[in-house]
């Protein structure tokens, strides 16, 4: 896949990039873990969320954020990272200009940035949020949350406790219009060791029910005058 560098609000941003055959297909953005705990591109969930992907058909992009590899910056704590977000998903729209919706994935950190990203981006029809850490960050801006996703952890994670993502999910599925889709992989800590391969089987079997138009809420039944 090709490695590429684009331009982001505090510097060039480092990249992987592999473009879908089909003009018009849609577009993936994936955001790796904390920049200062290892979250790379190359973290292996992130690697296996772009792979599938990649496979069915989307143009795909993973990074990494400002001050990781070859980006240039610094950490800041979140909001600068939301803008390098923005700005990939700029770049690879304006390579692909007849792409009309996107999809955000993200692992832990990346998960919270792809959730701001989500509330930003109109275009963004799905999100796959894996082992978010609400015990930690703040997604009261979700507020509503504009499409439905899958939010998926391990129920022996630490580090984003089960009853806190539980807390997250109950709060979004009470809110209207959109379906919120909840997994949960059995005896998985929050990095998922041993266990890559039953979550990503449960990313894939998400992804493709939603691209088979199944997983979103059913439509409003229209009024007989």
């Amino acid at each position: 896949m090709p490695e590429i560098i684009f331009n982001g609000p505090a510097g060039r941003l480092e990249g992987r990039y592999q473009p879908s055959k089909q003009k018009s297909a849609p577009i993936a953005i994936i955001l790796h873990p904390h920049p200062q705990f290892g979250g790379t591109m190359n973290n292996q969930i992130v690697y296996q969320l772009f792979y599938m992907f990649q496979k069915r058909g989307f143009t795909t992009l993973r990074f990494n954020f400002r001050g990781i590899g070859r980006s240039q910056g610094e950490f800041d704590h979140g909001a600068g990272e939301l803008s390098d977000a923005a700005s990939a998903l700029d770049w690879v729209q304006s390579l692909h200009p007849d792409s009309k919706s996107c999809w955000v994935a993200g692992y832990s950190f990346g998960a919270w940035i792809g959730m701001q990203l989500l509330m930003r981006r109109p275009e963004i029809e799905g999100f796959l949020a894996v082992a978010p850490q609400p015990n930690i960050y703040d997604f009261s801006f979700l507020a509503p949350c504009p499409s439905s996703g899958l939010i998926i952890n391990g129920d022996a994670d630490k580090v984003a406790p089960e009853k806190d993502v539980h807390g997250l999910v109950d709060k979004l599925k009470s809110q209207k219009g959109i379906l919120i889709t909840h997994r949960t992989v059995a005896g998985a800590n929050h990095f998922f060791n041993g266990q890559v391969e039953t979550l990503m089987a449960e990313c894939e079997d998400y992804l493709d029910r939603r691209l088979n138009g199944e997983l979103v809420p059913e439509p409003a039944a229209k009024r007989i005058r």
